[in-house]
């Protein structure tokens, strides 16, 4: 595996580390409006994903006709990694551009393409999914919400839970059962759902971090039109199985993106540090040095399947690997960033505590439930276990 950048892609990275330096706008303090629900935030997030598409540095990899570059997979990490690079705000729209897009663009009908994706890219249409029920979390496949053909529509019953900004999308890619007499695999059907059709009631959740990007999604006799199915009817498990290959990467990939490393070794300066900065601890340098270290080695490991991607590989059960490892070192590092701040990470608001201490705090309790979301430890180990490692039951 080569990691160097040719002189043309070196090219390109002196391109797009140019238009950065021109184009991100002023850091904020927290760079999840969606997160926090703040509308003038969530805007101006929308505004930079269309200023990013339109200057061609947004799903480099989507083929030309649906808005992309027709590139290879290594123009699309030089942008994310320049990203990283300038301290750019995040992407409001990333489960559209990397879940419900590479789905469309490989099972969806041509008008289905025609009429998302580019919505999709320049952030007209913010998606969110419709997965986990109350009693199908890791069994997702024993889900119960019920789509019933009536004509030219379906009607769909049912609950779905952890809906990640529900509240805010435009529209869910959703899993329903529409045969409820074979075997519960063969009976999921996958469908796109506009989420101001009528009988669609969702209530944000309150998480012990203070935010509510999750949400209950309540269907109730809600009509969507037949033609919304992706791929074949009672064939929704092996596209479900493909979009969370991307769900798993995205998530590792957004761990990874974030400017988390940087901003650990500053803390540990300036709380555990020296007059000059400098962290005398042998304890902490260890512990920083490790998480460092880790971190290095997962970057490569996606650099890898990058590799692979560029040779035509789509993501696989090891992308199982990069989710169970990439969240459970974002939570050893957020829990590093609590000690580190010491006294000063027992805020949750008021005076006595700055902005980014109370940041800090909040970060390591929403991390809690990286090792849930996009299927738990436990699940993620047991698809490595069978899938990558071919051990027996």
């Amino acid at each position: 595996m080569d990691l160097s950048y040719s002189p043309e892609e070196l090219a390109f990275q002196g391109e797009v580390r140019s238009w950065l330096k021109k184009n991100v706008p002023q850091r904020q303090r927290d760079e999840r409006p969606m997160d926090w629900g703040d509308a003038r935030r969530i805007a101006q997030a929308k505004a930079w994903q269309r200023k990013v598409y339109d200057a061609g540095y947004l799903a480099l990899g989507w083929p030309k006709e649906y808005g992309g570059q027709g590139a290879d997979v290594m123009r699309q990490t030089i942008v994310n990694e320049e990203m990283v690079r300038a301290r750019a705000p995040g992407l409001v729209g990333m489960m559209g551009i990397q879940m419900v897009g590479p789905t469309l663009i490989q099972h969806g009908t041509e008008e289905q393409r025609r009429r998302h994706l580019p919505k999709i890219l320049g952030a007209e249409e913010v998606w969110c999914q419709g997965y986990s029920e109350p009693g199908a979390g890791s069994d997702l496949a024993g889900l119960q919400t019920r789509a019933v053909r009536d004509g030219d529509d379906y009607i769909l019953n049912g609950q779905k839970i952890w809906t990640s900004y529900g509240d805010k999308a435009d529209s869910m890619f959703i899993l329903v059962r529409t045969d409820f007499e074979g075997a519960k695999h063969g009976g999921i059907t996958f469908l796109l759902m506009d989420m101001e059709t009528p009988g669609v009631t969702v209530r944000p959740i309150r998480l012990i971090s203070g935010a509510s990007p999750f949400c209950e999604v309540f269907l109730s006799d809600v009509r969507v039109p037949a033609h919304n199915v992706v791929g074949r009817v009672n064939g929704g498990w092996r596209l479900a199985k493909a979009l969370l290959g991307h769900e798993r990467t995205m998530i590792a990939d957004a761990f990874k993106e974030r400017d988390d490393a940087r901003r650990l070794v500053e803390l540990a300066r300036r709380y555990v540090g020296d007059r000059n900065g400098r962290v005398t601890d042998p304890i902490v340098r260890d512990r920083i040095t490790q998480v460092e270290m880790d971190q290095a080695c997962l970057d490569l490991t996606l650099a890898r399947a990058r590799d692979g991607a560029k040779a035509g590989h789509r993501p696989g059960p090891e992308s199982s690997i990069f989710k169970l490892y990439g969240t459970e070192l974002n939570q050893r590092r957020r829990a590093l960033m609590v000690e580190i701040l010491g006294p000063q990470a027992l805020g949750w608001e008021g005076p006595g505590f700055a902005d980014e201490e109370l940041l800090v705090t909040r970060d390591w309790l929403r991390s809690r439930g990286n090792s849930i979301e996009g299927g738990t430890s436990e699940i993620q180990l047991n698809i490595i276990a069978k899938r990558v490692l071919g051990l027996p039951d």
